[in-house]
């Protein structure tokens, strides 16, 4: 094989809990920063090479919090060091305006933030606020990571980026697959509108999804030259349909499958190089 045809690693990042399932969904999900550190070293012994991390108060409701995230971030540093790349959520999850979501990243200084452009740039209006946000993340070296729900989305943010709005030469996308089907199930059809011939190119995009074919709606996205994010934040089940024990079955076997199917995995290291040209 010659280098050229060489297979980039894609990157498996892991979403262990979001902001709205609890362990009444599935008593292996963490909530306190003991328990995010321990499914991140066991992600990472699984095959991830990131941790996107959401926490909570102490009745387990969703939070952005630059003191939680601190303590949790702390102990994912004590128990995994460098080994993973963690990034923060801005998810408002109801409860938040977008001021609210971009100051826990002024705060926290992460190495790495996802962004929802239809929450933190509802119109407008708030252009001018997230390009200044962005500009902060650029000087800061923190790493963004804008989530699309929709290829309009994505339509919408290569605009921005054309009008110079987005002061990076390009940014890391996540595109979210059946946010918005009933019962807000995914397929790998669905990845189709995102990568359409007639769609905006990023140059690095990863791929998560709802339900029980979150392995093969990701899958589909690492064959495409993506990455993959899987976890209990959006699906609590193996692709046989049976309950996932924990979060690091689901990595491990995303991992397996992509090393069948010729695919070698980005470690942490690897990630960081690849979003280095955000800071180029």
């Amino acid at each position: 094989m010659t280098k050229d045809a060489q297979i980039s690693p894609a990157a498996i990042a892991a979403a262990p809990n979001g902001g709205r399932r609890t362990k009444a969904d599935h008593p292996a999900l963490p909530q306190t920063a003991v328990e995010i550190a321990e499914t991140a070293v066991s992600c990472l012994e699984a095959g991830a090479a990131m941790l996107h991390c959401h926490v909570r108060d102490r009745d387990g409701q969703h939070i952005l919090d630059a003191d939680a995230y601190r303590e949790a971030l702390n102990a994912v540093q004590q128990r995994a060091g460098k080994r993973i790349l963690v990034q923060i959520t801005t998810e408002a999850v109801g409860r938040y305006r977008p001021e609210e979501q971009m100051a826990v990243v002024r705060d926290v200084r992460p190495e790495a933030a996802s962004l929802a452009l239809a929450e933190l740039v509802p119109d407008a209006a708030h252009e001018a606020g997230f390009a200044d946000f962005l500009a902060f993340m650029a000087k800061e070296r923190i790493a963004p990571q804008i989530i699309l729900y929709h290829p309009d989305e994505a339509l919408r943010l290569s605009q921005m980026m054309k009008r110079g709005l987005i002061p990076f030469k390009d940014i890391p996308v996540l595109y979210v697959l059946g946010r918005y089907t009933e019962g807000q199930r995914s397929a790998p059809a669905d990845l189709l509108p995102f990568v359409a011939s007639n769609m905006p190119r990023f140059r690095h995009f990863m791929v998560c999804a709802f339900g029980a074919r979150e392995t093969s709606c990701v899958t589909a996205g690492c064959l495409l030259g993506g990455h993959a994010r899987v976890g209990f934040e959006n699906n609590l089940f193996l692709p046989d349909g049976g309950l996932a024990p924990d979060n690091a079955a689901l990595v491990s076997g995303l991992a397996d499958t992509l090393k069948g199917l010729g695919t070698p995995l980005a470690d942490a290291d690897r990630l960081r190089a690849d979003w280095s040209f955000l800071f180029d």
